[in-house]
């Protein structure tokens, strides 16, 4: 199986290198996009093109291989996982930022098997950062490996945290209520604007954890596999077992930490995928 990994990895991380170059001739913003679910979640023409990119290049060479990919589901494709080889694909992870300019925008590629992510590519051009793993080797940024930061008490810990692109009410009361949590109780609040991105982040010990509610399986699964091989840990934000459909993640860099942020954390259940 490792072997299969490699070679499944190797095809992939060459397709989203190349990919990479289509977000690269938007560094300064990308000005041209349409609506999806409401009016701050937007997709591009880039979201689209990279994606069939991925999907094209990948079921040439594995053509037994499934596919979840963003904007795929957003026209109508059922998001369904089995046990069979799956590539779990977000475009560009930070639509917004890539809209505006902002420079933290990536492709987040994962590869589910068993419905267990065991490789992952985040991939942000614009700042040349590749964070990679594959299950059982590390995790790397750049080709040197990274490590969780080893905080295990919230008092202690810089936490990525993202309001997401819903403003349903009962979500937002939800998003302000845990703002006030963790800035009264940790070291301080970051928001890169990628759900990907700051599970890297976690991944690097840059940041210590990294909690959303509302994502989806696409911003995860190559999140999910990059910061477990850096030793961090993923789990449900009430503390159960990570469920890559639930639309619910929580990372840290230890189980202590992860398990005293759910303890503090005002739920939030979305509807599965």
């Amino acid at each position: 199986m490792s072997s299969q990994i490699d070679e499944y990895f190797d095809a992939a991380l060459e397709l989203v290198k190349s990919s990479g170059n289509l977000i690269k001739e938007h560094v300064t913003g990308c000005k041209v996009f349409e609506l999806k679910s409401c009016d701050i979640d937007f997709v591009t023409e880039i979201d689209k093109k990279v994606e069939q990119t991925l999907i094209g290049g990948l079921s040439e060479k594995f053509p037994s291989h499934k596919f979840i990919g963003e904007e795929s589901v957003a026209d109508g494709a059922k998001c369904i996982l089995t046990d069979d080889p799956t590539w779990v694909i977000d475009p560009v992870d930070g639509t917004m930022n890539f809209v505006h300019g902002f420079p933290h925008s990536c492709i987040s590629l994962g590869l589910v098997i068993n419905k267990i992510s065991v490789a992952g590519i985040i991939y942000n051009p614009i700042l040349e950062q590749l964070f990679t793993a594959k299950k059982g080797q590390g995790a790397f940024l750049n080709g040197r490996q990274i490590h969780v930061s080893q905080v295990k008490e919230l008092r202690n810990a810089l936490v990525a945290f993202e309001a997401g692109t819903s403003r349903d009410e009962e979500k937002t009361k939800v998003v302000f209520e845990n703002y006030k949590q963790i800035v009264s109780k940790g070291h301080g609040v970051r928001a890169l604007g990628s759900a990907a991105l700051n599970m890297a982040m976690v991944a690097l010990g840059g940041a210590d954890a990294n909690f959303e509610f509302g994502i989806h399986a696409w911003d995860v699964a190559a999140g999910d596999i990059i910061v477990r091989e850096a030793g961090g840990v993923c789990i449900d934000p009430a503390g159960g077992p990570f469920d890559i459909l639930s639309r619910r993640v929580l990372c840290a860099s230890t189980p202590e930490l992860a398990q005293e942020i759910s303890k503090v954390l005002c739920q939030y259940y979305p509807e599965r995928e």
